[in-house]
């Protein structure tokens, strides 16, 4: 009898536990152009940078639990409030390619923008990334606070960025005063 009432409660512990350890979705980071907004069917499509048209579901009223840093977000638009088709955006979402949601859009406005894919050459933690394209030239961008960076435990403040050299990155910046700044990150 007394093992029958031990093995009862740590049933009982156990789905307590699991009752209070509700999963987080994890929000991740990609960039491309809004090619199209559907207020009726709660989409919003965007051109990637990668070449394919995704469509991604409106987040708003979502009681999803999600596992992000709050200051990315604060600085975005609401999916349901974003209007500017034609917008460069940087997309935070979270879930699979088939059924991926959006969370929230960050314009990145009007460009110039450059754009380099390559092999980390230098990285400076909280300063600076070197970037060696196929061709071998070298792409130095500053880090800033306002960089987001996407790495293997979804979008982050481009200051916690983590590279090491040889790792496969792509950038996404914009010059200011004449120096390139990394407004995106994203390990490939």
């Amino acid at each position: 009898m007394r093992k029958v009432l031990i093995a009862c409660g740590v049933v009982v512990c156990l789905g307590l536990i699991c009752r209070i350890a509700v999963a987080q979705s994890v929000v991740h980071a990609l960039t491309g152009t809004v090619s199209d907004i559907d207020p009726a069917g709660k989409t919003i499509t965007v051109f990637l940078d990668g070449g394919s048209n995704d469509v991604f579901n409106d987040q708003t009223n979502s009681k999803a639990r999600l596992s992000v840093d709050r200051k990315l977000i604060a600085d975005a638009t609401a999916v349901d409030a974003f209007k500017k088709k034609g917008a460069y955006v940087i997309v935070f979402y979270f879930g699979g390619r088939d059924t991926r949601t959006a969370v929230a859009l960050r314009s990145l406005g009007t460009g110039p923008f450059v754009a380099a894919k390559g092999k980390v050459e230098k990285y400076e933690r909280d300063h600076s990334i070197t970037v060696a394209d196929s061709s071998g030239a070298e792409h130095t961008f500053q880090i800033t606070p306002d960089t987001v960076a996407e790495g293997g435990s979804g979008a982050v403040d481009g200051l916690k960025f983590e590279a090491q050299k040889g790792d496969q990155v792509r950038v996404v910046g914009t010059s200011a005063n004449g120096s390139p700044i990394a407004l995106f990150l994203s390990q490939n």
